[in-house]
């Protein structure tokens, strides 16, 4: 479990404790630490520039002269083939001496006769890509000022911290009876009472925009067996776009690949509160229904990443009212996934047997972050929490309209457990 010290923040406040130290700290409580890796570390002397003034160069048709503000007393002038600078864009700027990703330095040097005092920076020069930075130019500079960051730095500001990508990971070894701690939040937890710090915890909250969710959809466990709970919910007019830079860094910063707002609020949740999720395309489900069931034996089933698999009758699968959906707890299916065209959600959290998806990952050969998780043993009590945080993540987002209600199958609710502990002994 691959856990940012930026997110964790947001649960507990360790600031006061070096790296090392936190580490060392929570591998004595319990907690194993593999090791961590401080991010954007590699990246020295990058800051933002705004360009003044593009002009041609005088011996060279591809290249082009900048005059860029650095916040310095003087601009500097810097030299590029990119065709994609304009004056008045805020963009990043490798100084003279800097370094970035893979050991590369930059020194001021003359391109075709002309002075340049350092580098104007593509997404791949800082170590990004098009899912970190949607909408860039992979061949051509990366232009800040036409991302969504709040506030917009200004000139001379470190690049590094504009653009998120300070951050330190601590990967942690989670044993097989520490499910809890595959999360941001499980680890929080452990984190507060290892330094005796407050936990800062909370209870999403989110507005409906009216409807009923069982005007939309039905559900049915037919597995009661392999499915202890299924939670649903709907989330209409959907607005399909690139999550923010935040929940993006934080993503990639867990080892997690950001994909659009939906898709992310998904993966997000999982990795802060352990709990896998889905969401389908409504227009996809025939039948307006969810059947929680075992597949027929050689059912055929294409999961997300266009792998045609048979299946046999010890698995469970959602399926609509004619076809499997998604493999419960591994993965979902082609045929269901969210697209650019998704106007309608259904936000799928729900418990499933971790046997059976353990099994089920191992037969097929699929093991997956939500496999993983599942298969360990998770809190039925926890669909709920995760799957509202999903509904709030989606408001704050502005990705869609939330439909009134929960849907909430859950057949036969196991009591908690209480233990009495003596205190003073």
């Amino acid at each position: 479990m691959k856990l940012s010290m930026k997110w964790l923040a947001d649960y507990t406040d360790v600031s006061a404790y070096p790296v090392k130290e936190y580490c060392d700290r929570m591998t004595e409580t319990g907690s194993k630490v593999e090791g961590y890796e401080e991010i954007g570390s590699d990246i020295t002397g990058v800051v933002v520039g705004r360009v003044l003034e593009v002009a041609p160069h005088p011996d060279a048709d591809r290249l082009v002269v900048c005059k860029i503000d650095v916040g310095a007393d003087a601009p500097l002038q810097i030299v590029t083939g990119a065709t994609n600078v304009t004056e008045g864009a805020l963009v990043p700027v490798a100084t003279n001496g800097s370094c970035l990703p893979g050991g590369v330095k930059i020194k001021t040097g003359k391109l075709r006769g002309v002075t340049s005092e350092g580098m104007l920076c593509s997404i791949a020069e800082l170590g990004l890509t098009l899912h970190d930075m949607p909408g860039a130019i992979e061949d051509g500079i990366l232009i800040i000022s036409d991302c969504d960051i709040d506030p917009m730095p200004k000139p001379g500001d470190d690049a590094v911290k504009a653009l998120d990508l300070d951050d330190t990971v601590v990967e942690f070894e989670i044993t097989p009876n520490r499910p809890d701690c595959l999360s941001v939040i499980g680890l929080a937890r452990e984190s507060a009472v290892s330094f005796d710090k407050e936990l800062k915890l909370s209870k999403p909250e989110y507005k409906a925009a009216g409807g009923d969710v069982s005007d939309y959809i039905a559900v049915s466990v037919k597995a009661p067996d392999l499915c202890l709970r299924y939670s649903a919910a709907v989330v209409k007019n959907v607005k399909i776009a690139p999550s923010p830079v935040w929940l993006r860094r934080r993503l990639r910063a867990s080892g997690v690949r950001p994909i659009n707002n939906i898709v992310d609020i998904t993966n997000y949740v999982m990795l802060e509160y352990g709990q896998p999720m889905h969401a389908f395309d409504y227009a996809c489900l025939e039948g307006k229904q969810i059947n929680v069931r075992r597949a027929a034996e050689g059912e055929g089933y294409v999961t997300l990443d266009n792998i045609e698999h048979t299946l046999s009758s010890s698995m469970l699968v959602i399926a609509d009212e004619k076809k499997p959906v998604a493999l419960a707890g591994v993965m979902g299916g082609a045929n269901s996934g969210i697209s650019d065209s998704t106007n309608t959600v259904v936000f799928e959290s729900a418990a499933f047997n971790g046997a059976s998806v353990r099994v089920t990952s191992r037969k097929l050969g699929m093991r997956t972050e939500s496999s993983a998780r599942f298969e360990k043993g998770l809190d039925a009590e926890q669909t709920l929490p995760a799957l509202k945080r999903a509904l709030e993540l989606v408001e704050l987002l502005g990705a869609g309209e939330i439909v009134g209600g929960i849907i909430d199958e859950y057949p036969s609710p196991r009591p908690i457990p209480t233990l009495e502990l003596d205190a003073e002994r």
